[in-house]
């Protein structure tokens, strides 16, 4: 037991020194290779801990070639901006003037979904409360915010990449005429709706794929 506890003690802080050389991304936002890094350090120094027949030297030197390696990376990401794209990625811009961009939702493997929840998390309600928005090569999404919010009350999704959500559409109050007759007089066909949204106020955001978006108004009965 007093083994044991020796041996947890020399990796913790063998870790804890490996991480603060690292820097401050190790504890905030990482990079995508600094997150599998962190991944195997994390697996490697689990080995010598609890297997007692594994020499305590092997697990520091292979956390300290997982914190050189690191380094050779940093270097390169600081350096070569063509590696540092390949090995970081680069930011997507999943929103401009036009509205959503559909191609860089699904290069991210993303849907209208998923960026409604990020927006919100980061204090956006509306589709179109932002000029820009875009997912940062570390996951976080980031925003070029509008003075003023498009409306204040809590919109709700009703297509995502050409799929309705019947229970929004029921909840909004809308049937499935009323909704066919409403992709009619825009001209669409489910399929090719990007994104469709309505708030309490019967205020639409509707995007097709490929075009501008479009701020409308339709009759509901539903509230929330």
């Amino acid at each position: 037991m007093t083994l044991v506890l020796i041996r947890t003690s020399i990796i913790f802080i063998t870790l804890l020194i490996i991480m603060r050389l690292m820097g401050k991304s190790q504890i905030g936002e990482m990079q995508p290779f600094e997150f599998v890094i962190t991944l195997l350090i994390a697996e490697l120094a689990c080995i010598p801990m609890a297997d007692s027949s594994v020499p305590l030297l092997y697990g520091i030197v292979a956390v300290v070639a997982i914190f050189i390696l690191h380094q050779i990376m940093w270097l390169l990401n600081l350096w070569f901006k063509p590696v540092k794209n390949v090995i970081s990625g680069k930011p997507s811009v999943v929103i401009n003037r036009d509205g959503i961009d559909v191609y860089q939702l699904k290069k991210n493997n993303l849907n209208v979904g998923d960026l409604v929840e990020s927006m919100r998390a980061a204090g956006y309600f509306n589709l179109d409360d932002v000029y820009y928005g875009l997912y940062e090569a570390n996951g976080s999404f980031s925003a070029m915010a509008k003075e003023q919010p498009a409306s204040d009350s809590l919109p709700l999704l009703l297509v995502d990449m050409g799929k309705a959500d019947e229970k929004n559409l029921s909840r909004c109050g809308i049937d499935g005429e009323s909704f066919e007759r409403f992709l009619s007089e825009q001209n669409a066909k489910l399929k090719e709706v990007a994104a469709m949204t309505v708030d309490g106020g019967g205020r639409v955001y509707f995007q097709k794929k490929g075009e501008k978006y479009k701020i409308l108004q339709m009759e509901i009965s539903g509230q929330w």
